[in-house]
C-alpha cells in the first residue's frame, strides 16, 4: 500500500495469486480487511468474501502462509477457515508460522481500554488487540503459535502472562481474565491448529531457492508504517517492502519485483493528518461510489483528493 491502506491490495493479490506457487502475509493481523468477490461453489452466485487474517490469495490454489511477522487471533483464523469451507472452498493449503505471535483475548480487551482512556488523543485503532500483542512480543512476554505444540509448556507460559496482565487490568478497574477459562478455550481449538503449523521461513526460502513464484502480501500501507508513517497514528508493524524481509524471513536479495498500490483518490481510516481530505458533498459522493467503509470496522473512511506527495513518499 502506497498510502494509508484500502488501496485495493486484496483485489490485486487475488488476481496475481492465480499465477503464484505461494502467497505469504508478512505483517499485521486481523486489523486488515480485504474484500474479494467470488462465485459460491454451491449456489453459483457472486458474493463478497471479507478476509481479515487469511491472505487474499486463499481463494487460489497457491500455498497460503501466515508468516512469522503476523500476529494471529486463532479464533478469528478458524472462523474465517470455517466460513470459506462452508462456501465450498478448500483450505488445506493455509499454513501458520510457528513464530507468529498469538493475539490473546486479553490483548483485545486491553486495546479497547487503552483507546478509551486516550479520549481526545485516541489513535483510531481497530481494537483487535494488534498493538498490545506486538507490545508483548517486543517485551518478550508473548505467546507464539508454536507454543501450542507443547500444551503443558503453553499453559505454564499462559499462567505467567495472565497473572501479569491481570495486574494491568486493575489499573483500568477491569476484572481481568480467568486462567482456567483461557486454558479451556485453547484446549478446544488446539487440535484444529496443529496440522497447519510449520517452520515458515524454511518453507518460504526453499520455495524461492526452487525458483517458485512467491507473492508477499502486506496489510495497511506505507503511511501507517511504525517507523515511517504519520506517527503516532500508525500501525504496530512495517507494511513496507522492507517489512517483508523481517516478517517472512527472506533476504532482500530475493525480492525481485515490488508493487505499490494506489487508487485514483485517497482514503484514510482512523485518526491522524490527512491533508487532501474532503468534507463536502464531493467527499460524500466519492465515499458512496467507492463503497468506502472499513471492511474490518465498518467505519466510514475519510475521503480526499489523490495525494501525490504522500504517494511519492510511499513509493
Amino acid at each position: 500500500g502506497a498510502n494509508w491502506g484500502d488501496e485495493g491490495k486484496g483485489k490485486v493479490v487475488d488476481y496475481l495469486g492465480s499465477r503464484m506457487d505461494a502467497v505469504v502475509r508478512f505483517q499485521g493481523g486481523n486489523n486488515a480487511g480485504h474484500t474479494v468477490v467470488v462465485q459460491d461453489k454451491h449456489t453459483g452466485q457472486n458474493q463478497q468474501v471479507v478476509l481479515h487474517l487469511l491472505p487474499s490469495g486463499v481463494l487460489q490454489k497457491a500455498s497460503c502462509i501466515i508468516g512469522p511477522g503476523v500476529v494471529v487471533d486463532p479464533f478469528v483464523f478458524l472462523e474465517e477457515i470455517n466460513q470459506l469451507e462452508e462456501r465450498g472452498f478448500n483450505t488445506d493449503h493455509v499454513l501458520l508460522s510457528d513464530c507468529s505471535h498469538i493475539i490473546m483475548p486479553y490483548h483485545v480487551r486491553l486495546d479497547a481500554l487503552i483507546e478509551a482512556s486516550l479520549k481526545d488523543h485516541k489513535i483510531g485503532t481497530t481494537k483487535r488487540g494488534i498493538g498490545p500483542c506486538y507490545a508483548d512480543k517486543y517485551s518478550r512476554q508473548g505467546l507464539r503459535i508454536g507454543d501450542l505444540q507443547d500444551f503443558e509448556s503453553f499453559k505454564k507460559k499462559l499462567k505467567l502472562a495472565v497473572d501479569m496482565k491481570n495486574i494491568t487490568f486493575q489499573v483500568y478497574e477491569d476484572p481481568g481474565f480467568s486462567y482456567e477459562e483461557l486454558v479451556a478455550q485453547f484446549a478446544q481449538i488446539r487440535k484444529a491448529l496443529l496440522p497447519r503449523i510449520i517452520n515458515a521461513q524454511i518453507v518460504i526460502n526453499q520455495a524461492l531457492d526452487a525458483q517458485k513464484q512467491v507473492l508477499f502480501e502486506g496489510a495497511q500501507a506505507a503511511m501507517l508504517d511504525i517507523n515511517y508513517g504519520n506517527y503516532p497514528y500508525v500501525t504496530s508493524s512495517s507494511p513496507t517492502s522492507a517489512g517483508v524481509c523481517t516478517g517472512a524471513g527472506v533476504s532482500p536479495k530475493k525480492l525481485d519485483v515490488i508493487i505499490g498500490i494506489a487508487k485514483a483518490y485517497s482514503t484514510r481510516v482512523g485518526e491522524g493528518p490527512f491533508v487532501s481530505e474532503l468534507f463536502d458533498d464531493m467527499g460524500a459522493w466519492l465515499r458512496e461510489q467507492g463503497h468506502e467503509f472499513g471492511a474490518t470496522t465498518g467505519r466510514p473512511r475519510r475521503v480526499g483528493w489523490f495525494d501525490a506527495v504522500a504517494s511519492r513518499y510511499g513509493c
